[in-house]
């Protein structure tokens, strides 16, 4: 049955982006440490960042105080951070490291070799999104291989001497978006970029 003339053929374009759509994400969430400034709104975003992760990854510097840190708030339900510490735990976490050869603590698996190709092949197994809480060199590592996919920012309003150069130096020039800006209530703001 022929369409009346009234119809006119449309046609659509379309942008695709070149991430493939089944490569999980991964997201840096890092505290600028100029003032150590933290209050509740800020843990009750870390606990929301944290609703679809399945692996949290580590450099070794890092590791050695977040993971034992966060197991000991885990372990005492008094503790004001209580509920992330559980959270922390309960995710399975993988600190990079050429100097540990075995995990010494619960929940954790080291990788050593090369950075790049083990978070790539991470990166293109089945799962969720992976966060990453990086010391300064871990962080630079990763934005340098362009590994990372979403940066949350925590920026705190006091500078202190030179302040902290954690992308220094970057051989690229990494084009960000600004997803978003969020003040906290003690002065701190998050900046959330994507690529």
């Amino acid at each position: 049955m022929p369409f009346p003339a009234a119809i006119e053929q449309v046609t659509l374009n379309y942008q695709f982006t070149l991430k493939r759509m089944d490569m999980r994400t991964l997201k840096l969430q890092m505290n600028i440490l100029l003032d150590n400034k933290w209050d509740s709104g800020m843990s009750d975003f870390s606990i929301d960042n944290l609703k679809n992760v399945d692996c949290i990854l580590h450099g070794r510097k890092t590791g050695e105080g977040f993971i034992p840190y966060w197991a000991d708030v885990a372990n005492n339900p008094d503790e004001t951070e209580y509920k992330l510490g559980t959270r922390f735990t309960e995710i399975p976490n993988i600190v990079f490291s050429n100097t540990l050869e075995a995990s010494k603590w619960d929940n954790t698996t080291i990788i050593n070799g090369n950075l790049e190709e083990a978070i790539k092949a991470l990166k293109n197994e089945e799962g969720k999104v992976i966060m990453v809480y990086g010391g300064d060199s871990f962080a630079s590592s990763l934005i340098q291989h362009d590994l990372v996919d979403e940066l949350y920012l925590l920026i705190n309003p006091v500078a202190l001497g030179n302040g902290q150069q954690t992308f220094n130096p970057l051989k690229n020039d990494s084009e960000l978006k600004l997803v978003n800006c969020k003040p906290f209530a003690c002065g701190t703001v998050l900046l959330h970029y994507t690529r």
